[in-house]
């Protein structure tokens, strides 16, 4: 499998983080510059904090699921890994429609360009060659689709992404808004000939009905509850919901196919965004050890075993990245 700083072997990745993000902000910040500089050594050091945060923890990689239009820094990935010391995987994809920069590829469309096969050109460089001069490779494909529909957009990425995946062999992991179109999602991509094993259907954990799990789950695919210690934001349920999911999903033997992450944002991009308190007392778990604190404490005190706790952290993402 390939980090920032190179291949390492899947048996290596350790406890792992899924879905995270090093630096995020969404299309348009980049125009902000004047308020919204970027102190280049300043966030570093809070990057790197951060990332020890989970460390202590026993955090070894960071799938850093940054979409190429939302603030991907490959370069900054890479002295990041280097000076924490930890292992990060970069992504390679665009976000969904709505919250993305559909404008570009749309406009190619437009005019007759084949943007299918650019978009799939694109992933196939920036995980076999390098992103851009950077030369620092993708280790993994992120897609994305809206509440309750994959659009025409969203589905040129899919099929790129899909053809991207069998060539090179690495992950798929998604962005399911507000847990809607997991069943669809996974559908899709084994229809267009991708492994279930290389799968994994992100945000799940938006919907809190496990027959909608186990319906998604029963495709092949691995899950992420990737967005845990997000309370009452972006469709997402109280924690102790998600507690009780897990929970039934993991007597129900799903174990095997469930991974945990925090989409937890290191730093935004653009200008400052302090969280209003009202918001603040939602988040006391959304942090970069959030799950070692709040929620797999609560899980041992419902009878998990330590054996249970690291397939959902170790065994399961090295078969996400191995393909079992």
């Amino acid at each position: 499998m390939q980090t920032v700083t190179g291949p390492i072997a899947a048996d290596d990745m350790g406890a792992t983080l899924v879905h995270e993000h090093v630096l995020f902000a969404y299309p348009g910040y980049a125009g902000d510059v004047t308020f919204g500089p970027f102190d280049h050594a300043a966030v570093m050091d809070k990057c790197i904090a951060h990332c020890q945060q989970a460390q202590a923890h026993g955090v070894n990689t960071i799938v850093d699921a940054t979409p190429n239009e939302c603030g991907r820094d490959p370069l900054f990935l890479h002295e990041l890994s280097e000076r924490a010391g930890v292992n990060i995987v970069c992504s390679t994809g665009y976000y969904y429609e709505s919250q993305g920069a559909p404008h570009y590829f749309n406009f190619r469309q437009s005019l007759g360009f084949p943007v299918e096969d650019e978009i799939y050109e694109m992933m196939v460089r920036e995980i076999t060659v390098g992103i851009g001069k950077a030369g620092i490779r993708a280790g993994v494909i992120k897609l994305g689709s809206s509440k309750h529909t994959i659009t025409d957009y969203e589905q040129l990425f899919f099929r790129a992404g899909a053809r991207a995946q069998r060539e090179t062999g690495v992950p798929i992991i998604t962005h399911t808004t507000e847990g809607t179109m997991g069943p669809e999602q996974a559908e899709l991509l084994i229809s267009l000939g991708v492994e279930p094993t290389k799968i994994q259907i992100g945000h799940m954990d938006g919907s809190t009905n496990p027959q909608y799990h186990a319906q998604t789950m029963r495709h092949g695919v691995k899950i992420a509850f990737d967005s845990c210690g997000i309370q009452r934001m972006l469709g997402m349920p109280m924690d102790d919901a998600r507690i009780e999911l897990l929970l039934d999903l993991l007597k129900g033997g799903f174990g095997s196919q469930i991974m945990l992450s925090h989409d937890y944002v290191m730093h935004w991009l653009g200008r400052p965004l302090p969280v209003p308190p009202p918001i603040q007392q939602l988040l006391p778990n959304w942090q970069m050890a959030g799950i070692f604190i709040y929620h797999l404490p609560a899980l041992r005190a419902n009878a998990v075993s330590k054996g249970q706790i690291e397939t959902l952290l170790v065994d399961n993402p090295r078969r996400l990245f191995a393909g079992e």
